[in-house]
């Protein structure tokens, strides 16, 4: 089974789906048999590329409610074992992030991928880095297992760029409009940061409509783009 997961790196509820997908995927019991692979989706993609604090940024652009909206991500967050510390968060453009993620994927595979997607998000979420810097990024890649030289020629030059733009296009071409969305098979959608209890239900489900598709039996259990849960 594939999964495709579009989401940022800025996004904090991808962070908190990401953890609560990783629960579910961890009590599957075809888990060995699932792939997931991240793909790219700027919820600000005229981002500068000069970093800023977050706070500012999320006032200016929500106002006085900005700071509820943090608290309110933090504390969920907390339960998942994340330690937001959005006073020390940078307003960043992710494209540079999405590129390493995509070489992650490329010639390294999608464990190693998401283990780098982890990274990114604490950097970014929990320690204060510019995502959208090459230095920090390289540092970030060369903790999660890529080779430094590799990384720093990658970043330097424009490979991987088109890449990544195609699949941003693909996101859109899908209809996707906010993120994390969970792409199971290129077939079923689930959106937002579900519980881990709903995350497994899906992942039963299309597996189970997979091995009855495979048998010739008719399941509805998934239909019309989406799985019933």
């Amino acid at each position: 089974m594939k999964v495709e997961i579009y989401s940022d790196i800025a996004c904090p509820w991808c962070y908190i789906g990401k953890r609560r997908f990783d629960q579910a995927l961890a009590r599957f019991e075809g888990r060995e048999a699932v792939e997931v692979v991240f793909r790219p989706y700027q919820l600000v993609p005229d981002a500068p590329a000069t970093a800023g604090p977050h706070r500012a940024w999320l006032a200016e652009r929500y106002g006085p409610q900005s700071r509820a909206m943090d608290d309110r991500v933090t504390e969920l967050g907390r339960a998942e074992g994340i330690a937001y510390d959005f006073d020390a968060a940078l307003h960043a453009n992710t494209f540079l992030g999405h590129r390493l993620l995509h070489l992650a994927e490329a010639e390294y595979g999608a464990a190693v991928q998401g283990e780098l997607k982890e990274a990114l998000l604490k950097a970014h979420f929990s320690d204060g880095v510019d995502v959208g810097d090459r230095a920090a990024l390289t540092e970030v890649a060369v903790a999660a297992g890529l080779d430094r030289q590799r990384v720093v020629d990658y970043l330097a030059g424009e490979e991987g760029a088109a890449e990544v733009r195609e699949q941003l296009a693909q996101a859109r071409e899908l209809g996707i409009s906010a993120v994390p969305t969970f792409v199971f098979e290129g077939r079923w959608a689930v959106q937002g940061g579900q519980e881990a209890e709903t995350f497994l239900r899906v992942l039963e489900q299309v597996a189970a409509d997979r091995q009855a598709e495979a048998g010739g039996a008719d399941d509805a259990a998934c239909a019309d783009g989406a799985c019933a849960v």
